[in-house]
């Protein structure tokens, strides 16, 4: 199939039309999670010709990050049927920067979080959703093409390939606990070492199982505790709603509001004051 076959095809099996539907003058949220899923799916035909392509040709970002086609080829994609459906609707994206980003509706698209898990062949890497009402974020989601798994979060309720509400784990003990990062040095590299050893020999388990995944398993009750030392809107705006959908707490590094912060932590609501204690006492 082509790739305006496939998008339409995507379009029909959920029950939505692929391209501009005006008799929508005020859309609502139940409109904005099919096309969500619909959008997901859109991102996963750009990338999947490339999972696990030995010769991917790989290119460093001015910021010393890595990008693919793959990258850039699902985050057009999105973008193209985004501006065909909602052309009112706004979009900020880690490859391709803000397009009327001060629309009252602004979509939040990083393509591949987890560039360098793909272009490894590691399948922890998912495309990252967020729709912001006003500025809020008001529905997230996380889209994991190889291991067939997504959530979609709208603060209220998260739930697992549109069928199973998920919840985050429900473990009281910070020493039962799962913790998970993407790289274990950027914590230490962006805040005091002995801190954040505190954290780490305080858990059960500590784990490099992060990217988008790290996410998806504390929403999904797989693991209690997940944090971003370092991190862009693109990379956490979409989890807000989802940790919070799955009942779980999400701030910055220092217990704020993560909107407009550079940094995340997720956890399961017993555990995420006992976190931000490990990270802050004395």
């Amino acid at each position: 199939l082509g790739p305006e076959e496939s998008i339409r095809r995507n379009a029909m099996r959920l029950g939505i039309s692929p391209v501009i539907r005006k008799e929508f003058p005020m859309p609502v949220m139940d409109d904005f999670w099919k096309f969500t899923e619909y959008l997901v799916s859109v991102s996963a035909e750009a990338i999947m010709p490339y999972w696990d392509q030995a010769d991917l040709e790989v290119i460093e970002k001015q910021d010393d990050t890595p990008v693919t086609r793959a990258d850039r080829g699902a985050e057009a994609a999105m973008r193209k049927v985004i501006n065909e459906r909602y052309p009112e609707h706004g979009i900020i994206g880690e490859e391709y920067g803000e397009e009327n980003s001060d629309a009252e509706y602004v979509w939040v698209l990083d393509p591949i979080d987890g560039t360098l898990s793909f272009t490894h062949h590691v399948p922890l890497f998912g495309t990252l959703v967020c729709l912001k009402h006003r500025g809020v974020p008001v529905l997230g989601a996380i889209n994991q093409p190889v291991l067939n798994k997504c959530v979609i979060g709208d603060g209220e309720k998260t739930v697992l390939n549109g069928k199973k509400q998920v919840y985050c784990s429900t473990e009281p003990e910070l020493s039962r606990a799962t913790l998970l990062t993407t790289d274990p040095r950027a914590a230490t590299k962006y805040h005091p070492k002995s801190k954040f050893s505190s954290l780490v020999d305080g858990v059960r388990t500590y784990r490099t199982w992060g990217d988008a995944f790290g996410y998806l398993a504390v929403a999904t009750g797989g693991a209690e505790i997940m944090v971003d030392p370092i991190a862009n809107e693109w990379d956490f705006a979409g989890h807000i709603p989802i940790i919070r959908g799955a009942g779980g707490a999400i701030t910055d590094w220092y217990g704020n509001d993560p909107l407009g912060a550079d940094s995340v932590i997720a956890a399961n609501p017993h555990l995420h004051g006992e976190v931000l204690k490990r990270l802050h006492d004395k």
